[in-house]
């Protein structure tokens, strides 16, 4: 909820930055501005939602519920499709594109590269994936994990040999580096 009468600055100044910003944060202004011209330019800039002072307070709460849930269900969305690089991955179909062109990749390989884009970049260790992607109880020895990653490089990276998104961090497992500039340190 934002008031456009701010001590400093105008709320419409902080509902422009936020939105230049790419922030996705759901606005409800509240005001007691409530000529059609302010909605209008609240909605221009970015808002959601606007809402004139005094408001009762179970229209409000219906007014912040109903921002909510189409929040959530944008952000389900966002979550079933990924992309980076020249990489597209849909949850949904569970189908993998490079360069727009579809990947050939196993049930197994998809699930294991869906998890790690879900860890968001996170370093994630062969004993987590064993649990998690093939549902082991406990630590086995194993170079299946190993074996996929290769698999899936070899898919994913334009030169397998010196990966930019299917990163290994020694000594500690694997990352997706969905920004793919950035290497880890692994020494």
């Amino acid at each position: 909820m934002l008031d456009l009468m701010l001590p400093r600055l105008s709320g419409f100044h902080v509902v422009r930055t936020m939105r230049e910003e790419k922030l996705d944060t759901p606005v409800l202004i509240l005001s007691a501005r409530g000529e059609e011209a302010d909605k209008v330019q609240g909605f221009r800039l970015g808002a959601d939602n606007y809402a004139v002072k005094p408001i009762g307070v179970l229209e409000l709460l219906a007014r912040v519920e109903a921002m909510l849930k189409r929040s959530s269900r944008a952000a389900a969305v966002t979550e079933q499709r990924h992309a980076f690089g020249d990489i597209g991955v849909d949850a949904v179909t569970r189908s993998v594109e490079r360069n727009g062109k579809p990947l050939d990749v196993s049930p197994k390989e998809f699930d294991l590269l869906l998890y790690l884009l879900r860890r968001k970049g996170a370093v994630v260790s062969r004993d987590e994936l064993l649990r998690e992607v093939w549902g082991y109880k406990r630590s086995v020895p194993t170079r299946t994990v190993d074996a996929h990653i290769a698999l899936l490089r070899g898919k994913l990276e334009a030169n397998p040999a010196d990966p930019r998104f299917l990163l290994t961090v020694r000594k500690a497992g694997y990352r997706l580096d969905t920004a793919a500039g950035h290497r880890p340190d692994s020494s």
